[in-house]
C-alpha cells in the first residue's frame, strides 16, 4: 500500500502526455547527437542562429506561420498584455531572422538552428509533443544545386552521426495544385481531388477528375525509385505551367545521382500533406527499419505568402526519430578518486578521456563506494583499478 507521500510524489512525477523526462545517459547522448550534427553543418559554411522560445502571436503566426496556428500554445505575456505563442516549428524563425536582422548580409545566406519545439498534439508516429529540431535554411536562391546541396547535408550528417539505410522520397507538393488550376479544377472539386491524390485513393481521383482523371491517375502511378519515377513523369503530357516543377525535379535528382550515386532516391509527385508552407521541391528523410521520418525539408519563402520574401530551401532533422536510427549511448569510462586525490592527477584522467567522480570524504571500502557510484574503476596508486 502506497502511503499519502508516496502518492503526493507520484503525482508530482507525473508528465502530461507527450512530455518525457530524459535521464542522465540519454540526455549527454543527445546532447553529443545534437553537436555532432552542428559541426557537420558548420564544416559546411552553415552559421548558427538561435531564435527565442516564444514569440509574439502575430509575427509567429503570420502568413505560413499560420499552417502550424492549431499545434501553437498561446499565452499572454504579462509585460506587454500581448498573445505570444510558443514556436512549434524553428523554420519560420530561421525566415524571420534572415528577412530582419541579417537582410543585408551577402547572399545566398546558410544558417543552422537546434532547439527545442512544443506542440499542442502529437501525431501516430511522433506522439512527443515537445522535441528536438536541428537544420539548416539556405536563403536567397533558387538554384537546383541549393536543393542538391540541401539533400546531400542532410544525408551526410546523419551518415556522420552513425545512421544507416537512410533515404530520401522527393515530392512536388505544389505541382498537382498548379495541374489543377491549369484545368480548371478548382474550388471544393480541387481541393478533394488533391486529397485523394494525397491518400493515393484511384477510385476518388476517377470519380473527381472526370475527363482529366488518366492524365492524374499517370501522375499517381509516376512514383518510386529514381532516375525511373522522373522518366515516368517525364513521358506526361502536364500543363505548360507545371513544366518548371518538372524541370527543377529533373534536374535536382540529376545532381543527386551524380554526386550520390549510393544515395536511396524515391519520388512521389502528389504527396502533400506535411508539407504547406512549401513551394516548390521539397523531401523527407527516412532510415530502414526506423518507425517515422528523420526529417524533412523544401522549398519555401522568407515572406510567407505566395510571391513574398526571398527564395528559400532548408530541412529539419527531429533528434527523438535520429535518437532511434543510430546506436545507443555508450556507457562512460567512470573513475572514483578518493577523498584527497591531487587534481593535476584528475585532469590527467580527464585529458584520456575518463569521467571522475572525487569523493566528498574518506570511505573505508573506495571499491564498494565506486560501484554504489557507478564508477568501474577507483584511482589507487596512481593507476585505474578495476571494480
Amino acid at each position: 500500500m502506497i502511503d499519502g507521500a508516496d502518492t503526493t510524489l507520484a503525482r508530482k512525477a507525473l508528465l502530461p502526455a507527450g512530455l518525457n523526462d530524459l535521464l542522465p545517459q540519454d540526455a549527454e547522448h543527445e546532447a553529443k547527437v545534437v553537436g555532432r550534427l552542428m559541426k557537420e553543418f558548420h564544416k559546411n559554411g552553415y552559421e548558427r542562429v538561435k531564435p527565442p522560445l516564444i514569440e509574439f502571436e502575430e509575427a509567429l503566426l503570420s502568413g505560413s506561420g499560420a499552417a502550424l496556428a492549431h499545434q501553437t500554445f498561446r499565452l499572454m505575456d504579462p509585460v506587454s498584455q500581448r498573445m505570444m505563442g510558443l514556436r512549434a516549428d524553428m523554420t519560420l524563425q530561421v525566415a524571420r531572422i534572415a528577412a530582419t536582422r541579417l537582410h543585408k548580409a551577402a547572399r545566398p545566406l546558410r544558417l543552422s538552428y537546434a532547439g527545442q519545439v512544443l506542440r499542442v498534439k502529437g501525431t501516430q508516429l511522433r506522439p512527443e509533443r515537445q522535441f528536438g529540431q536541428v537544420g539548416v535554411e539556405l536563403i536567397g536562391s533558387l538554384r537546383p544545386e541549393a536543393d542538391a546541396e540541401l539533400v546531400l547535408l542532410a544525408a551526410n550528417a546523419l551518415a556522420a552521426v552513425g545512421a544507416a539505410g537512410v533515404s530520401v522520397d522527393l515530392t512536388l507538393p505544389t505541382l498537382v495544385p498548379i495541374v489543377c488550376q491549369a484545368l480548371g479544377v478548382v474550388g471544393e472539386d480541387g481541393k478533394d481531388l488533391r486529397a485523394a491524390l494525397d491518400r493515393r485513393d484511384a477510385a476518388a481521383v476517377k470519380d473527381l477528375a472526370g475527363p482529366h482523371a488518366p492524365l492524374m491517375l499517370r501522375i499517381m502511378e509516376a512514383a518510386g525509385p529514381a532516375p525511373a519515377a522522373v522518366e515516368r513523369l517525364a513521358a506526361i503530357d502536364l500543363p505548360p505551367e507545371a513544366e518548371p516543377e518538372r524541370r527543377r525535379l529533373t534536374a535536382v535528382v540529376k545532381l543527386l545521382t551524380d554526386a550520390a550515386p549510393a544515395l536511396a532516391l524515391t519520388i512521389d509527385p502528389v504527396e502533400q500533406r506535411g508539407f504547406e508552407f512549401q513551394t516548390g521541391l521539397s523531401f523527407t528523410v527516412f532510415a530502414k527499419g526506423v518507425r517515422g521520418e528523420l526529417g524533412r525539408g523544401g522549398r519555401y519563402r522568407t515572406g510567407g505568402d505566395p510571391g513574398q520574401g526571398e527564395p528559400a530551401v532548408g530541412f529539419t532533422l527531429y533528434t527523438d526519430t535520429v535518437l532511434r536510427a543510430i546506436p545507443g549511448p555508450e556507457a562512460p569510462r567512470r573513475i572514483l578518486l578518493p577523498h584527497g586525490t591531487p587534481r593535476d592527477a584528475a585532469a590527467a584522467l580527464q585529458a584520456d578521456g575518463w569521467q571522475t567522480v572525487a569523493a566528498l570524504e574518506p570511505v573505508a571500502e573506495p571499491l564498494v563506494e565506486a560501484r554504489r557510484l557507478g564508477c568501474g574503476h577507483v584511482f589507487q596508486d596512481g593507476r585505474a583499478v578495476a571494480v
